[in-house]
């Protein structure tokens, strides 16, 4: 895989019903163009929170679409139409839910409630897919507590090569022997 391709999946009825505009899925966006210092392509969806239809979009961005990476923003609350992490869990054949436990570790340094967040993360084939909350603000805060492994994640699951801007996130790929 020579392209480098980034899954957006923004999750919310309302936004998807065109209530209200995306603010995640740009968000999101504009975060990676600011950190990844390679050519990469977004592959952006609008989805309503709907434990099939994300199922769905999730693996259609990973096998049909072959993102090396499926961001979703959006879904991850108490709330009882979130369902993304369940929807992740459900097509991810291994969890690591260590990305879950940092962004919410950095994200309760700002507010008391990111403890009601579910995000996880998990790999599917030769993607990863990373469940985020749906402000913006906190789509940055959380990107940048796990994207320094993010790229040596994506190379020990066969994915392409990325690069970040170091002096925005040094990517930490462990030296040779």
């Amino acid at each position: 895989m020579n392209e480098i391709r980034i899954g957006i999946v923004t999750v919310s009825d309302r936004a998807s019903q065109g209530v209200y505009q995306d603010q995640g899925g740009p968000a999101i966006i504009q975060y990676f163009q600011e950190v990844l210092n390679c050519v990469w392509e977004p592959v952006a969806r609008l989805i309503a929170d709907d434990q099939p239809t994300i199922e769905a979009t999730i693996a259609e961005l990973c096998d049909v679409a072959q993102c090396c990476l499926v961001v979703t923003t959006g879904g991850t609350g108490p709330a009882p139409r979130d369902v993304t992490p369940e929807a992740t869990r459900a097509v991810i054949h291994k969890e690591l839910a260590g990305f879950g436990e940092q962004m919410r570790a950095i994200s309760l340094l700002k507010v008391p409630t990111a403890i009601l967040s579910r995000q996880t993360a998990g790999v599917r084939g030769q993607s990863l897919v990373i469940n985020l909350p749906g402000k913006p603000r906190a789509i940055a805060e959380c990107l940048d507590a796990v994207m320094p492994a993010v790229p040596y994640c994506i190379d020990l699951i066969g994915g392409p090569f990325l690069t970040t801007r170091p002096e925005r996130i040094a990517a930490f790929r462990p030296k040779p022997a």
